[in-house]
């Protein structure tokens, strides 16, 4: 190859580094999910790394059984995942080790809870999280081909956590 056609596919390739980038850091995101917290839903089994693709915009408009990445309000440094439960204003009834039997959802805050209620750090944990935290929306997953089609939305975690529509 002349070293004119190399210079240019270089340059051209320098080019796109920043639009990748910036794609990356504001748009979308593929990330692999470790753990049992979200499983039958996430890695269903010991063997199993899920490979998702994950939508940043439109953070805020995240809704109740959405699949989200978050930073930990525990360690900033984890991201963890997690299905939204409640929204703001709902009441949701904990379970332990939350110290009240309920709690309404802060207005721009957000309850977590990982589908594995038994080996789940959530917002049993740590209470509500601010939407802020909020790194984007599982949109599907990408790897194993397996897996492809996996409803999101289906959960099997806790059910019936929610009274919808407090008295203010």
């Amino acid at each position: 190859m002349p070293k004119r056609t190399l210079l240019k596919t270089g340059l051209i390739t320098l080019t796109w580094i920043p639009v990748l980038m910036t794609v990356n850091d504001k748009v979308c995101y593929i990330s692999q999910i470790k753990g049992s917290s979200m499983r039958p839903t996430l890695n269903p089994s010991d063997s199993s790394n899920d490979w998702i693709l994950l939508w940043k915009f439109r953070k805020d408009a995240v809704q109740r059984n959405d699949v989200i990445l978050f930073k930990s309000p525990m360690d900033p440094k984890k991201i963890l995942c997690k299905r939204v439960k409640g929204v703001e204003l709902d009441k949701v009834f904990t379970k332990y080790p939350y110290p009240k039997d309920s709690v309404i959802v802060p207005r721009n805050h957000i309850w977590v809870e990982g589908d594995n209620v038994t080996h789940s750090i959530d917002s049993n944990e740590f209470g509500p999280i601010s939407k802020g935290l909020i790194v984007g929306s599982v949109a599907t997953i990408i790897w194993p081909p397996s897996r492809w089609g996996t409803d999101l939305k289906e959960t099997l975690g806790r059910n019936n956590i929610l009274k919808k529509n407090i008295d203010t």
